[in-house]
């Protein structure tokens, strides 16, 4: 089968979509992925370049009184006529959408040719996008339970949040510290605001790691903050910043407990490898989306959650030395934060979407 899969414009969409493609693949499918023209769906395209890219225009939905307004809706036609051509061309048999609005007009589109759609929502609390999105979908696949009751129209089916393949067998810890350049003999906090980055989150915790000189922190900033996260850390010995990772098994690997964003891919990954984690929810997710699917976690055990505005170097220190490393503690968030996990999400969602 010839199947589109939308999952451009943020990793939380992409890196689901890519773990899909690569099963289906597995099963004998053929999928081809639709991206849109950011940075981290080029760095992927080239990554993975045994898939199948084409790039889409996505833009975000202004406010609906916005001046943007028309601009949006000129792009939404042209961005719809471009997936009609490529779901044309390839003689497409399903289309499924990843979450967003780069989801929508392919799956629209996917339903005017009479094909069969779907869409992927991982958060706790959907976005306004994919609850459009789904008008138009056979049905919506869902990474958590928790979101079912936002989509009273539709059909509904808990799958999990899918993973890529190299995450599910990290190399050994020693071996990652390694080729990443950290200390053997510290303890290694991984700092992630996932693949936008966090300006703040970065900011607070370089302040807390010159305070805690016995921990060793691996702060991956973001392309457009690491100049400044860099000059903030001012070659102070125990961290370091980087503005991207290609490697991210072997950041899981290395780090002993994360401090991370609270979106939905994010947290899918550290449930697979059960790493324990202090959660700061993006302030300005939209609904605050972040915080709901960081009080799912944290309910079970299997995270610390911290709004943004109560981060202190105290808070970070406390995590670090009175969670991460105390081994009982650190071992049953662990625990907790792999009961939650789906690992077999990206086949869940080949069998749906294939019928299979």
């Amino acid at each position: 089968m010839k199947i589109i899969i939308a999952c451009g414009g943020t990793g939380g969409h992409l890196f689901p979509g890519i773990a899909v493609a690569q099963q289906l693949r597995k099963m004998g499918h053929k999928p081809v992925l639709l991206i849109s023209k950011k940075e981290v769906d080029a760095e992927a395209s080239r990554k993975y370049g045994d898939l199948d890219f084409h790039t889409i225009q996505a833009i975000a939905k202004p406010p609906l009184l916005s001046l943007k307004m028309p601009a949006f809706l000129w792009n939404l036609a042209r961005t719809y006529a471009t997936c009609c051509r490529i779901i044309k061309a390839e003689q497409a048999d399903v289309v499924v959408g990843m979450g967003g609005f780069t989801s929508l007009p392919p799956v629209r589109a996917g339903k005017s040719m009479g094909l069969r759609t779907y869409v992927h929502d991982s958060n706790a609390m959907p976005g306004k996008s994919n609850r459009l999105t789904a008008r138009w979908c056979n049905k919506v696949l869902l990474g958590m339970g928790e979101a079912a009751g936002f989509f009273p129209g539709s059909t509904c089916e808990v799958v999990g949040t899918p993973v890529r393949e190299e995450l599910n067998k990290l190399p050994n810890k020693y071996d990652a510290r390694r080729a990443l350049g950290l200390p053997l003999d510290k303890p290694v906090i991984l700092v992630t605001g996932g693949s936008q980055g966090a300006k703040n989150l970065n900011s607070m915790l370089i302040a807390a790691a010159k305070g805690d000189p016995a921990v060793h922190y691996y702060v991956i900033a973001g392309k457009a903050d690491y100049e400044r996260v860099n000059a903030l850390a001012n070659g102070a010995p125990n961290i370091t910043v980087t503005g991207f990772c290609s490697d991210m098994p072997a950041a899981y690997a290395a780090a002993d407990g994360v401090i991370a964003r609270s979106g939905a891919s994010t947290l899918t990954e550290l449930s697979v490898i059960g790493k324990a984690c202090l959660l700061v929810p993006f302030p300005y997710a939209a609904d605050d989306h972040q915080t709901h699917n960081a009080r799912v976690f944290t309910g079970h055990g299997a995270a610390v959650m911290c709004q943004q505005a109560d981060l202190t170097e105290e808070v970070v220190h406390n995590f670090v030395h009175h969670t991460i490393l105390d081994h009982d503690k650190r071992n049953a968030m662990e625990t907790a934060m792999r009961s939650l996990s789906r690992p077999d999400a990206a086949e869940a969602i080949a069998r749906v979407i294939t019928g299979a």
